[in-house]
């Protein structure tokens, strides 16, 4: 039994086919990398994985078991945790009340709430922001501010999508050492990404998508050297 299996998940906008027939399985444990041009459809994914939107085709299963048709919410407490490309953080709040309000998916007092928040910040390593208003930090705090919220959710499954957009090369090294250390707490990844660096470095297998449709699956280096790949990135074939 696969731990999170897409199967023939396809998506219709009115006239406009976003997604078809795509189908992946994701092993516990692994960081699985999910690319492809702009507008290939990858967040779509996420959108049906999450039931943001109903998928029109297939079926998605967490565990051995159907998440088709959930609630959002519902899908949060089974234990699939998201980070969204455009963070939107609590603006009037500070780092910690955000991260307390993300805890309250698994716990029930204030008290629980913040104990879990600080747990996740120090893990994070934003413990020095966590009285800061939300709004005060600059990009690469957002984005780490993101990735902790979600964690506060404790998550077995955690779709990150590009987290490391916008980031200068440190900042960059800084958020793959955590997405390490979170795949090593044996939190599951499925990460949207277009910087190679990131994708390359940290996947076990990667998935590319082009037009909603799958391309190609393998290694990093499989897929790196893929002529499809190559041509839906470039404009133009190698093979």
């Amino acid at each position: 039994m696969a731990f999170f299996e897409a199967r023939e998940v396809g998506k219709t906008f009115g006239g406009l086919k976003a997604l078809s027939d795509v189908s992946f399985t994701v092993n516990q444990g692994e960081i699985f990398g999910l690319i492809g041009p702009n507008g290939a459809g990858k967040t779509t994914i996420f959108n049906l994985i999450n039931q943001f939107y109903p998928m029109t085709t297939g079926d998605i299963l967490f565990k051995g078991k159907s998440i088709k048709g959930m609630k959002t919410h519902r899908i949060c407490h089974l234990g699939i945790g998201r980070t969204f490309q455009v963070v939107k953080p609590l603006k009037r709040l500070t780092v910690l009340e955000n991260v307390m309000a993300s805890a309250f998916c698994r716990v029930n007092t204030f008290k629980e709430a913040r104990e879990l928040a600080l747990e996740t910040l120090e893990f994070c390593n934003l413990m020095s922001e966590k009285d800061k208003p939300a709004k005060s930090l600059p990009i690469a705090g957002r984005k780490r501010l993101e990735i902790t919220r979600a964690l506060a959710t404790k998550p077995e499954l955690l779709l990150l999508d590009e987290t490391a957009a916008g980031l200068n090369p440190a900042e960059l090294d800084e958020a793959i050492e955590l997405i390490l250390k979170m795949r090593d707490r044996g939190i599951t990844i499925i990460i949207i990404e277009h910087l190679m660096k990131v994708i390359m470095t940290i996947s076990h297998r990667i998935h590319c998508i082009n037009y909603g449709r799958t391309i190609a699956e393998g290694t990093p280096g499989e897929v790196a050297n893929n002529p499809e790949v190559i041509e839906a990135y470039l404009g133009e074939s190698y093979a």
